[in-house]
């Protein structure tokens, strides 16, 4: 099993045609396009991919296409949350047995008020407990509602089948005291690449960051910037990253992300209703932003 958890994960999209089914031969294209870059791996079925929208044969096909296309040096993330711990556990043995090294698991938020760190806690404790694969934690408040405390990841941080978590909720002083109330063995990684330089700084340990699927060298770049010490081309990067994921996450979405795919060469097409595409306005807004960025 690969254990690499430092450095930039894309969290892949899904691609779908005008009538909203699955393309399977586009996602291989991507998948082939990304394998080719320097990063650590990729995550698979995360909010990005529209995983709620997705059947449970669609999700393990996904799975079952990306294992073989994602080289052996490199991980594979799979998104596995669900409402129920037993469904939970039941889907990572499935993505197990697919190849996946690590579970990304998600924060149950239907019954939100009963949602307690008690409850949190067992959730977590009880997967990890069952897993045959490490888990990592994910929080993304803006979706769920949910806003776990650093204490809370401190006590889960404790179980040796708790490799790490990810944060997409992009309060860099919440990340700060989870790094300093984790062991180094608990690998930070942010969602938020409007503060992914800082983040670094502060001691996370990479990104699942969206803009990385259409400008995957441009986040390598900041990444190994910062890793080499060369504070001011990393701070450059990000200056001219952050109005990109500004514009292609915070404020379009994945309707934005697939827009973004399409002008990077990748295949993006249109997300799959509800979700609506982009008018032409708005695309050509970010081909205007991505010209003035100097990356197309």
């Amino acid at each position: 099993m690969n254990h690499r958890l430092d450095g930039l994960f894309p969290p892949v999209t899904t691609p779908f045609d005008e009538e909203g089914n699955l393309l399977i031969s586009r996602f291989g294209e991507n998948l082939d396009r990304w394998a080719a870059f320097d990063l650590a791996g990729l995550l698979v079925l995360g909010s990005n991919a529209e995983t709620p929208c997705l059947s449970d044969e669609e999700r393990l096909t996904l799975v079952r296409t990306a294992r073989p296309r994602i080289p052996a040096e490199k991980s594979m993330i799979v998104g596995a949350g669900r409402e129920s711990t037993r469904h939970t556990m039941e889907f990572i043995r499935r993505i197990a047995d697919l190849g996946a090294d690590y579970a990304l698991v998600g924060m149950p938020c239907y019954f939100k008020p009963l949602m307690t760190e008690q409850a949190l806690f067992a959730h977590y404790w009880t997967i990890a407990d069952e897993a045959r694969i490490p888990i990592l934690i994910y929080s993304v408040p803006q979706f769920t509602g949910i806003h776990a405390s650093a204490g809370l990841i401190e006590k889960l941080s404790a179980h040796e089948n708790i490799a790490g978590m990810k944060d997409s909720g992009g309060s860099l002083p919440f990340e700060a005291e989870v790094r300093r109330r984790t062991h180094s063995r608990f690998k930070l990684l942010v969602g938020s690449a409007l503060t992914l330089l800082p983040s670094l700084v502060q001691g996370a340990n990479g990104g699942i960051v969206a803009i990385s699927c259409s400008l995957p060298q441009m986040t390598i770049d900041l990444y190994q910037s910062f890793r080499e010490g060369n504070w001011r081309q990393a701070a450059e990067i990000q200056e001219r990253l952050a109005p990109l994921a500004s514009a292609v996450t915070a404020s379009l979405g994945i309707p934005g992300l697939k827009a973004s795919l399409d002008l990077m060469g990748f295949y993006g097409g249109p997300p799959r209703p509800p979700l609506l595409p982009l008018d032409p306005d708005q695309r050509n807004g970010i081909a205007v932003l991505f010209r003035q960025a100097g990356v197309r």
